[in-house]
C-alpha cells in the first residue's frame, strides 16, 4: 500500500523496534505539543492563544514538563493570564458561597460536594489542555492504525514482528479492535497481539532476572546480554512512557 502522509507517523513508530509504538507517538505528539505552546515559533505572547490554556487548566505533569522545556518568559505569559481567569473564576465563587453543614452522606461521596468550594477547586484539576489535544490525535492515530490492519498486508506484518504494546495501550487497542475489526480481521488482531504480548513478556521477564542475577558476584564477569535497560524498558511495558528520559527542553 502506498503511504500517506498520515500514516508516516505510525509506520516510522512500528519501525522503530520500541517496546510500544503508540508510546513512541505519544513521546513525539506531546513534544510537538509543548513546542507549539512554548517553542521559539509559538504564539504564547497572543492573547488569544494564551485563551485556549487559560480555559482547558494545565495538569500537574504538563506544568512540570512545561517547567522543564526551559522557556521562562513563555511560561511567565501563560501564568500571568491563567492567573486573571482563576482569581475572577475564584471571585465569583467566594461571593456566592454560602457555608453550610456537612451531611454524613456527603463526607463519604467522593466526587461531587455539597461544598461548591471544594467542587471548584476539584474542576480546575479535571481538564488539560495538553491532555486534550494529545487525546484527540492519539484517537486518530488508532483510527489510522486499524484502517492499515484492514488494508495494509505489509503493515499487518511488521506489527506481527514488533514487540508488542505497553499493557496501557495494549488495552487501547482491544477497545477499539471491537469498534472497529469485525469477523476474520477481529480474530487475526486478537491472534497477533496476545501471541506479540506473551512472547514480549517473556523476553523482558527473562531481561529483568539476569539483570538481577548480574548482581551476583559469580556473575560478575558474565555477559549483560539484553539486560542492561531492563528496567526502563520493564517498567515501559508495564506502564508506558519512557521512564529514563531526560526532559524535553527548548531549542536554543
Amino acid at each position: 500500500m502506498k503511504e500517506q502522509l498520515y500514516t508516516i507517523p505510525l509506520n516510522d513508530a512500528v519501525n522503530a523496534n520500541d517496546e510500544c509504538p503508540f508510546c513512541y507517538i505519544e513521546r513525539n505528539v506531546e513534544q510537538d505539543l509543548l513546542d507549539y505552546v512554548l517553542g521559539s515559533g509559538s504564539s504564547y505572547m497572543e492573547a488569544d492563544m494564551r485563551a485556549i490554556p487559560d480555559e482547558e487548566g494545565v495538569c500537574w505533569d504538563h506544568f512540570k514538563k512545561m517547567f522543564s522545556y526551559g522557556n521562562t518568559l513563555g511560561n511567565g505569559w501563560i501564568l500571568k493570564t491563567h492567573y486573571m481567569k482563576i482569581r475572577k473564576d475564584m471571585d465569583r465563587e467566594f461571593k456566592s458561597f454560602r457555608p453550610g453543614k456537612v451531611s454524613l452522606m456527603d463526607r463519604l461521596k467522593k466526587a461531587e460536594s455539597s461544598n461548591s468550594l471544594v467542587n471548584w477547586a476539584r474542576e480546575t484539576s479535571k481538564s488539560c489542555y495538553i491532555c486534550g489535544q494529545f487525546e484527540k490525535t492519539y484517537k486518530r492515530y488508532l483510527d489510522t492504525f486499524f484502517y492499515l490492519w484492514e488494508n495494509d498486508p505489509d503493515f499487518a506484518e511488521k506489527v506481527g514482528r514488533s514487540k508488542g504494546f505497553c499493557i496501557p495501550h495494549f488495552g487501547d487497542l482491544c477497545e477499539a479492535a471491537d469498534n472497529k475489526l469485525n469477523g476474520n480481521k477481529k480474530d487475526e488482531f486478537y491472534s497477533c497481539v496476545t501471541r506479540l504480548m506473551r512472547e514480549n513478556f517473556d523476553r523482558l521477564q527473562e531481561d529483568v532476572s539476569w539483570l538481577v542475577e548480574k548482581f551476583d558476584y559469580q556473575n560478575q564477569d558474565a555477559d549483560w546480554k539484553n539486560s542492561k535497560d531492563a528496567v526502563q524498558r520493564g517498567m515501559q511495558k508495564l506502564k508506558g512512557g519512557y521512564p529514563a528520559d531526560a526532559p524535553y527542553r527548548a531549542n536554543k
